[in-house]
């Protein structure tokens, strides 16, 4: 099966930074250990509020990354103007809400049709691979097309909650078939550890997942290097013979 690159996002190492509002640990150094321990690209979110990962952040990220970086962000015209001047690998387009703890699902892509046209129209002309974070279904995919996005990253964190539920992951790979039929490249993320990884792996249409949470959270115990490596060696495990 065709090689599934690891993305990791960085952005909860800048979460305990700013705990303390001061320059340890620094997400910019966990992104070029991250490649060192084998990622093949590094994922960074700039929100409206700041609350993990700050400008400079980005600033010194588009300078430090060796691989390509994934630059999240909401489709906004102070983010647009950001993209196109730090051309990034890829940007992909998320939804945002200051309440919410973290991405709680997928952009509505339906009803913010207009507003993600032109985002990815502007994007597309700077020459910048631009994916739509969705919820796996139907409609998501089909208008994420229409959108003329390159790529969608589906949200898995209903999987997460719920990987004994068979509808979960059954959503997931209908999602993932159908968006590859159209034409889309297709990518994961959200909730996603070394325990739970197997079963989206294995879905042969994806072929990028990001995913940042479960490694830092992982890393206090083990370090960097050791939980990329666990989270490598299930995603290899579940695609099989390459």
């Amino acid at each position: 099966m065709r090689y599934q690159r690891l993305y990791i996002n960085v952005d909860h190492v800048a979460t305990i930074r700013q705990a303390r509002r001061g320059a340890e640990p620094d997400p910019v150094a966990a992104a070029v250990e991250c490649e060192r321990a084998g990622a093949d690209g590094i994922t960074a979110h700039l929100r409206e509020d700041r609350r993990h990962i700050q400008d400079d952040d980005i600033e010194r990220l588009a300078a430090a990354v060796k691989t390509v970086l994934n630059l999240e962000m909401a489709c906004t015209p102070e983010m647009l103007a950001l993209a196109e001047r730090l051309h990034p690998h890829q940007v992909t387009l998320v939804p945002e809400k200051r309440e919410e703890i973290t991405t709680e699902g997928g952009l509505d892509v339906v009803r913010g049709a207009a507003q993600l046209r032109d985002g990815v129209a502007r994007l597309n002309a700077a020459g910048i691979r631009t994916s739509l974070f969705i919820d796996p279904d139907d409609a998501s995919v089909d208008e994420s097309h229409a959108l003329g996005a390159t790529a969608v990253e589906l949200h898995t964190g209903s999987y997460a909650h719920a990987p004994q539920n068979p509808e979960t992951i059954a959503a997931l790979c209908a999602a993932s078939h159908r968006a590859a039929k159209l034409g889309l490249a297709v990518h994961a993320g959200h909730g996603l550890n070394a325990d739970n990884v197997r079963a989206v792996a294995a879905i042969p249409e994806i072929e990028e997942l990001n995913i940042g949470h479960a490694v830092i959270g992982r890393a206090v115990f083990v370090g960097l290097d050791s939980a990329i490596s666990e989270l490598r060696s299930a995603m290899d495990e579940a695609r099989g013979p390459s």
